[in-house]
Formats: C-alpha cells, sequence, structure tokens
C-alpha cells in the first residue's frame, strides 16, 4: 500500500521481501478469504499506549476508500457479520489487486532478500541485503509483529527500530486461542469441536460472540477479542448464558413447574455442555417445580461466571496480532517517519497499534500504508 502509494507520486520505490511469495498473510487469513477492512473502523476499535496516534490516518484513509479502491478492480465481496468484508471467491483476488497496483505505480519488489544490515549517512540510507547494496532516501519498516512465525514473522522491525533508540513496549501474542489447566483440559477435550455464544469479559471490555472448545482450552471470536484486554493471571469472566437472567431461570419454575432446567439448557446449549452442567448439578433432570431458589441461583452463577480455569494462550504460534511495539509517542502521526531517525519511517503492525478482531488490522496496515506513502 505504502510502495504503491509513493509510486503513484512519482518517486522510485523498491519492495525488499525475504520471504518466497508476496502476501503469505493476506492469502491465509480469513480461512483463505481474507477480511480485508471493516466498516465500521473508528479509533476506539484499536489498543495503542497512545490512542490518539491512530486518529489521523484512519480518518485520511478510511474503510469506504479502500473499498473504492477494489470497487475499481471489480472485486467480489461479501458483508458476512455487520461491517465485515470478506473477498467472496479467495484473498488471491484481493493480492492480485494489490500487485496490480504496484505495477501500475512503478514500483518494484525483490522476493527471498534478506538485510544484512542498514547504514544511516547524513543525506541517505545504506541497506545491504543478499541481492546487493541499496541507498534511498527513505526506508519504510513494513515488517509486522511476531505473529505466525511459520509466515515469515520476526522481531527485526523491532530490531531496526531500538539501533536508533526507539522504545519497543512490551509486545505479547494477542487475538489468540486460550489454553486451561489440566483439569479443565480433560473435560473441555470431550467438548472439542462444540460452540456456542458467550460473553466473555475481562479488562473493562465485553464481547458476546461465539467461544468453540478445542483439545487445549478455548477459541472463536468472544475469546481472540477478550485477549487483546486479558492476560494470563488476570481474571476472566465467561457467561455461558448471557441472554438468560435469574429472573429468566425463576420464571422457569413459575410458569411451566413441570419442565426440567435440563431441557430449558438443551434449547440454548449443546448436548455435550449441557451433559458437563448435569455433572455439577445432579438436579437438572427433575421437574423445576421441586427445585428451591437456592439452587437456582447456585445455577445461574456457575452458567454466567463459568470457569473456563485458563492458564495461558496458543502464543505467536497461532496469534492474529501482536500487541505492543514501537513507542508511538516516538513516531509522526501524520507522515509516520522517526522522530529518532530522519528518512526511516514505521508503519503497520510493527508499531504499538493494534486492531480488535474482524478487519481493524488489515485497515489499519491501509492507513498507515498511504499515510507514509504520502511523504516517503
Amino acid at each position: 500500500m505504502c510502495a504503491a502509494t509513493a509510486g503513484y507520486r512519482g518517486k522510485k520505490v523498491l519492495v525488499l521481501d525475504h520471504a518466497n511469495k508476496a502476501g503469505k498473510k493476506i492469502l491465509m487469513s480469513g480461512g483463505g478469504r481474507c477480511n480485508f477492512t471493516n466498516m465500521d473502523a473508528a479509533p476506539k476499535h484499536f489498543l495503542s499506549d497512545n490512542p490518539h496516534f491512530c486518529i489521523s490516518a484512519l480518518r485520511r484513509f478510511s474503510s469506504q476508500d479502500f473499498v473504492d479502491l477494489v470497487d475499481r478492480h471489480g472485486l467480489e465481496y461479501v458483508e458476512k457479520t455487520p461491517g465485515q468484508l470478506f473477498c467472496q471467491h479467495s484473498a488471491k483476488d484481493l493480492l492480485s489487486i494489490l500487485m496490480t497496483e504496484l505495477e501500475w505505480s512503478g514500483a518494484e519488489v525483490k522476493l527471498n532478500t534478506k538485510i544484512h544490515s542498514i547504514d544511516y549517512r547524513a543525506d541517505d540510507i545504506l541497506v545491504s541485503t543478499s541481492q546487493g547494496t541499496f541507498v534511498c532516501r527513505s526506508l519504510v519498516v513494513a515488517t509486522g509483529g511476531l505473529s505466525i512465525p511459520t509466515m515469515g514473522a520476526t522481531g527485526f522491525g523491532y530490531d531496526i527500530a531500538k539501533q536508533v533508540g526507539h522504545e519497543i513496549l512490551p509486545t505479547r501474542a494477542s487475538l489468540v486461542p486460550i489454553t486451561v489447566q489440566p483439569d479443565r483440559k480433560a473435560q473441555f477435550s470431550e467438548l472439542s469441536g462444540i460452540a456456542c455464544d458467550i460473553a466473555a469479559s475481562a479488562g473493562g471490555m465485553t464481547f458476546q460472540e461465539p467461544m468453540l472448545f478445542t483439545h487445549r482450552g478455548v477459541s472463536d471470536s468472544s475469546i481472540l477479542q477478550i485477549t487483546n484486554f486479558w492476560q494470563p493471571g488476570e481474571e476472566l469472566s465467561i457467561n455461558i448464558a448471557p441472554d438468560m437472567s435469574l429472573d429468566d431461570l425463576l420464571g422457569v419454575r413459575q410458569n411451566t413447574p413441570k419442565k426440567s432446567f435440563e431441557s430449558v439448557l438443551s434449547n440454548m446449549l449443546p448436548k455435550r455442555l449441557v451433559e458437563l452442567v448435569k455433572k455439577e448439578f445432579a438436579w437438572l433432570n427433575e421437574r423445576s417445580a421441586q427445585t428451591s431458589n437456592q439452587q437456582i441461583e447456585s445455577l445461574h452463577r456457575y452458567l454466567t461466571d463459568f470457569a473456563i480455569s485458563p492458564n495461558g494462550t496458543e502464543g505467536y504460534r497461532t496469534a492474529e496480532v501482536t500487541l505492543g511495539g514501537v513507542n508511538t509517542s516516538e513516531v509522526s502521526s501524520k507522515t509516520f517517519e522517526s522522530q529518532k531517525q530522519k528518512g526511516l519511517y514505521f508503519i503497520g503492525e510493527v508499531l504499538d497499534v493494534t486492531g480488535w478482531l474482524g478487519g481493524y488490522n488489515f485497515q489499519w496496515a491501509w492507513a498507515s500504508g498511504y499515510c507514509a506513502g504520502q511523504y516517503v
């Protein structure tokens, strides 16, 4: 995005990529269909130690601006949930558009290129690589974070920043599945593959979306979302019956005294999960008229504070993003140029800016790339 924008301005642009194929993360994202933006993208959907940093770029290059770009190329896409846009057929279609934009702008790409060293001189920068030495006036770091190392992710961008004195705010894997303690792991392995709508709460945020049980713990959108706000060792609240209040449960006994709570739960939870609940409450299959307030209150507490016993996350291996990164207070929010080194720019995930799940992080890539491309 940055290269094409700069190329259209008449700049001579070269993209150096250590991968053997361009856009690998684009191709594997969204189950191969790439959730390439979110029409609701706003600063409130991004986390940063400096929350105002992203405002300017998101205003200057909005979700609609990116949609306008892909519309010009005739990309077919679908809105799977409100605001979330996916390629209708394949992420390859989106990558093809980006590579076409690069070609039209006159920018070049060199793959399989390892960077050996970067030397800053008075008026230019020397970049020594496995394919020779290049001299440039502007060097843009668009290396991403530490997520999914099998796709080639490394901490190289942070190393470049530290070389000129930038602070790297603590990094950790995010938008990532949660693992659980051994006792829960044994139980959840029997539930592996089933999903239900839950409400996950941590750090003052709540997300009511699906949760998936896995052999190692829990995953799906509600869990991935909450990992932006939760850290191992902190409190995490899971409500597996977010649409059922205590009054609703008490009303079952009053309005349908012959009905059992097992049948009530079976209408809202997967059968295997109801079986797990029954192990805690043997009276579930009795007529509700026979239950006490204390029993119903105990069931409500269990459902609304469902103990998953988290002990950590799956880590960078499967994380969609990396929280933390280059301290944005040392980077211009207008040009994305380093305040430590003239001619050095940082864009995308290498910065301490992390979006929610749902296309926000791609929109940050497009916006930051576009804005830096206006100034390099």
